[in-house]
């Protein structure tokens, strides 16, 4: 284990994850962490009040916390940790790739499809020799930023780094679990966004832990066949990136996707609101159904995915028969 006293960590954007995460580690005085901006006033904020005022406006940040808009802190980086948009991350990397040291860890926090609907870390590991982590969860950005225990998934190919991770984390309120399924961690952050929606689709038309329960279970054996489709490992729907971050998006109102349902399931989702939010779980669907299951073989049909990717493509879909058609499917 190397030394991590002093380790320079940089958080890449200045949003809710990379400042709770950014904010719980630098409370241990161990380490150097500072969150690169694009965002003045967030940068101005942080290093003179010790305030996010655009994302925590009444929290204080630990004092140590550090923002900065210099590219140039990514050079002298133990540590980086990517925290802004998925379909931005790879880009972002590309454009920069020169300022990062070929011994810093990356660690993708963005849940999401890069380019040409690869993973992230595909993405990634294609354009820089660094070894490329995950960390997904559940994990409500303000909950971490209050200090609440929270877990997540740290994965990557080889198993080396994990005790590293082991140690950055120790006394924190973040609990870690490990994982060497990259494929399958990815998927089943990518998946929970359309299940959440079914979910919440589901719960707008009926108040039934009953039908609720039939539903998350439908919706848990299919995110297990995909992932397994596409090699991933049944085991890591038991991870805390698997069960425990669908459940806390299908079940929480603080979630996007499961807001997402209830808009629709209550007929308040237009075309509007959907040029004008970035929604993963619907963009998530459609390339599932329209790419990557064509490409992999995969039926369709009996689906649950399939009858949400219905809602969002046909002009006169008929939402008040939506819980009927996903009960009727058979799954794989």
């Amino acid at each position: 284990m190397e030394n991590i006293e002093n380790f320079n960590i940089v958080f890449i954007g200045s949003g809710a994850i990379s400042t709770a995460i950014g904010n719980v580690l630098s409370m241990k005085n161990e380490f150097d962490v500072s969150l690169l901006s694009i965002e003045e006033d967030v940068v101005n904020s942080i290093n003179q009040n010790h305030i996010n005022a655009k994302y925590f406006p009444q929290i204080k940040l630990d004092k140590s916390l550090k923002a900065t808009m210099d590219k140039g802190v990514l050079s002298d980086a133990d540590i980086i940790f990517i925290g802004i948009p998925s379909n931005i991350v790879v880009g972002y990397i590309e454009k920069h790739k020169d300022l990062i040291n070929s011994t810093s860890l990356i660690v993708n926090l963005a849940k999401g499809f890069g380019p040409d609907h690869k993973t992230i870390p595909q993405g990634l590991s294609r354009i820089v020799p660094n070894q490329i982590v995950s960390m997904k969860g559940p994990s409500f950005a303000r909950e971490i930023i209050s200090n609440m225990a929270t877990g997540l998934t740290v994965v990557a190919r080889r198993d080396k780094s994990f005790p590293l991770f082991e140690k950055i984390f120790e006394n924190t309120s973040i609990y870690l679990d490990f994982s060497t399924d990259v494929v399958g961690v990815e998927l089943a952050s990518i998946l929970k966004n359309i299940y959440a929606i079914i979910v919440g689709i589901v719960d707008a038309h009926y108040d039934s832990p009953n039908l609720r329960s039939l539903v998350l279970t439908k919706s848990i054996n299919e995110m297990k066949y995909l992932m397994t489709r596409f090699g991933g490992k049944e085991e890591t729907m038991f991870n805390y990136c698997g069960f425990g971050d669908f459940s806390l998006t299908a079940l929480n109102d603080l979630s996007r996707n499961r807001t997402l349902g209830l808009l629709i399931g209550k007929g308040f989702f237009t075309a509007d609101i959907s040029e004008k939010v970035t929604l993963e779980g619907k963009i998530a669907t459609n390339i599932f159904i329209e790419e990557i299951a064509k490409k992999r073989h995969i039926k369709t049909k009996k689906l649950m995915m399939k009858e949400l990717y219905k809602v969002f493509n046909e002009e006169y879909y008929d939402i008040t028969n939506f819980v009927n058609r996903i009960l009727s499917t058979n799954g794989h």
